[in-house]
């Protein structure tokens, strides 16, 4: 019954739920959304906790991608900076194998419902939730004379992101398992207190959860300069590389080592074929390999993922009208999708809304 009354509110935006999925998978898919800031250049922390995720995901769901232009507000960018970086991850998403044939890449701001659906769900939202999320304290902690109501309610928007299209999967790293959490929360209070609208979304687990940066302690991030980012050449990437954190006991190269507490060699796990990975840590452990030489082996995988990637950004950026028929037909689907979600939640809470 309550799967019908969705169908319906999707045949009065004039997009069925299925719309441009391969017809192999019509009927049957379940949906799954998730976003990416435009907060700085991609590294490959994004690319292993994200975008690798993405790509594969794409086949197997009704996939909605988004750039999440509103939340990366909390910082304040300069407009002219914010735009550009949306391009930017917009391209990196697309480089890096997103097929908007396969699935509906847009803006976050280019669908007013977002936000619409935030402040409904602000007023299911307990605040004693909100003051258990631990991210409120980190990212305050990174911009102490910025401390804004959105960065606290952060996770409200996070949360109309993923129900606004219905989506019963969603990948996430650690540090957003949390937050997830907070959503299933706001929708089973969503559910009782009004009616059934909203599926609980349940985790996909990331392929790489959590990827610290080149100081081996924190997570890798443009703004504390410990990233390898995903546009570099393989010259850039090594210069990075040279001062990265190895192994603490390898103060000389005659030193043996132990791989498992490297963190270089963690990037090994994702970029280096097995039976070479297995040489260099069986050359680490015998100090018959340097940490340079392990650094330049990674820096060549690194580049044979990269490049490629590189090449293909370059394309985007060479054809910017393709990027906006893109994100424009993604914006079109993903309207269409949430407005049929923003019929039941105003029917159910009793708000009229625009008449389309």
């Amino acid at each position: 019954m309550h799967e019908n009354r969705f169908l319906a509110a999707e045949a009065q935006t004039g997009l069925s739920r299925c719309e441009g999925i391969p017809a192999a998978y019509t009927g049957s898919m379940l949906r799954t959304m998730s976003g990416v800031q435009p907060t700085g250049n991609l590294h490959i922390g994004n690319y292993l906790g994200a975008l690798v995720n993405w790509v594969e995901l794409q086949r197997q769901y009704e996939s909605f991608f988004s750039i999440v232009d509103l939340h990366a507000l909390t910082q304040r960018p300069p407009a002219e900076q914010l735009r550009r970086a949306v391009r930017e991850v917009a391209i990196g998403v697309l480089a890096s194998g997103v097929d908007p044939e396969q699935a509906t890449v847009f803006v976050q701001s280019e669908v007013p419902q977002h936000t619409e659906l935030t402040w409904i769900l602000s007023c299911v939202t307990q605040l004693g939730d909100l003051n258990r999320m631990t991210q409120f304290k980190d990212k305050s902690a990174t911009q102490p004379d910025n401390i804004n109501a959105g960065l606290f309610t952060y996770p409200v928007l996070q949360t109309a992101d993923i129900v606004l299209y219905r989506a019963e999967r969603v990948p996430v790293g650690e540090d957003q398992e949390q937050h997830l959490e907070l959503a299933r929360e706001t929708v089973r209070r969503f559910n009782t207190v009004y009616a059934e609208v909203f599926p609980e979304p349940q985790v996909v687990r990331s392929t790489a959860p959590r990827v610290l940066g080149l100081d081996g302690e924190s997570k890798m991030s443009k703004s504390r300069n410990n990233e390898i980012g995903l546009f570099e050449t393989a010259d850039e990437t090594m210069q990075k590389l040279r001062g990265a954190k190895t192994d603490p006991a390898r103060l000389r190269r005659s030193d043996a080592g132990n791989p498992d507490v490297c963190n270089i060699f963690s990037y090994h796990g994702f970029f280096t074929p097995a039976a070479e990975r297995d040489e260099i840590a069986a050359g680490c452990r015998g100090a018959t390999l340097g940490c340079v030489d392990c650094k330049s082996k990674l820096a060549a995988n690194l580049e044979a993922v990269k490049g490629p990637i590189r090449e293909r950004a370059n394309e985007l950026r060479s054809r910017p009208g393709e990027l906006d028929e893109i994100l424009a037909a993604g914006a079109v689907k993903a309207r269409a999708a949430a407005e049929a979600t923003m019929v039941l939640v105003r029917d159910a809470i009793g708000v009229r809304g625009p008449k389309l």
